[in-house]
């Protein structure tokens, strides 16, 4: 009788166990849940074609967490053929995260004009000026292009503009790759946060050493950091709050920079 029964007994058991197995934990992650599908979406760009930052896994790790906040979906993407004007067309604004030296083609390089010109948003991160060097257009969408930087990470202290402080943060220490630049951007972009030149003597920008900034005036929102080279920074909650400002103000939430 326990012969003939202990078919039956086992396939139960299983069918339980199963049952157990699929009401633990069945809801979807957090981050894949709170973004609604019909969420405005961003396009993570991090194709390089020189030097490659090891920050670029949690560069996009931060921007989905931070993407929950703001109400949008992450893309992240290497692949330079999304630059069209259709599939550009299906993005609030597109990240250049540490891109290097040229990453789009001629035709890329213009559909990405007439993107930004009709008011679409660009967010670069660190070496996205390092990037497009032959393009002008480019140098002038991003601010002003790399020009060195001083060996290794640098203790430094970054002001930032009253009405841009991060978590109510004007005085803030943080240690990163700074970058000097070909040019100050002051005269043509509304500056958001510089690096004191007394705490950084390796620098060679003078006594006005911008770090982040925003503009309109390529047709739509231009916002830049300088900040992120150190994976370990984005672990900051002030550098997170710096990066959440300029995700919010590219997909047009708010209308301060």
């Amino acid at each position: 009788m326990l012969a003939r029964m202990r078919p039956a007994l086992l396939a139960i058991a299983a069918l339980l166990a199963a049952s157990a197995s699929t009401s633990v934990d069945a809801s979807p992650s957090p981050t894949a849940s709170a973004v609604d599908a019909a969420a405005p979406r961003v396009l993570v760009f991090t194709r390089t074609a020189g030097f490659r930052h090891d920050a670029i896994p949690t560069t996009i790790e931060t921007l989905r967490a931070l993407g929950v906040q703001a109400g949008v979906a992450i893309e992240a993407s290497e692949d330079p053929a999304r630059f069209d004007d259709a599939t550009l067309a299906g993005y609030r604004a597109v990240v250049f995260a540490h891109t290097t030296r040229e990453v789009l083609d001629a035709a890329q390089q213009a559909a990405f004009e007439r993107y930004v010109g009709a008011g679409g948003g660009y967010l670069g991160i660190h070496a996205a000026a390092d990037s497009g060097y032959t393009w002008p257009w480019y140098g002038e969408l991003v601010g002003a292009w790399f020009a060195r930087h001083p060996e290794g990470l640098q203790a430094v202290r970054v002001v930032f503009e009253q009405d841009h402080a991060p978590l109510g943060r004007r005085d803030w220490q943080a240690v990163d790759e700074i970058y000097d630049y070909r040019r100050n951007p002051r005269a043509g972009v509304r500056v958001l946060a510089s690096v004191d030149p007394a705490s950084h003597p390796a620098g060679r920008m003078g006594d006005d050493h911008p770090i982040a900034w925003c503009h309109t005036r390529a047709g739509g929102r231009a916002w830049y950091t300088g900040l992120g080279h150190d994976p370990a920074l984005y672990a900051d909650p002030v550098f997170r709050a710096h990066l959440l400002q300029g995700l919010r103000w590219t997909t047009g939430q708010t209308d301060d920079c």
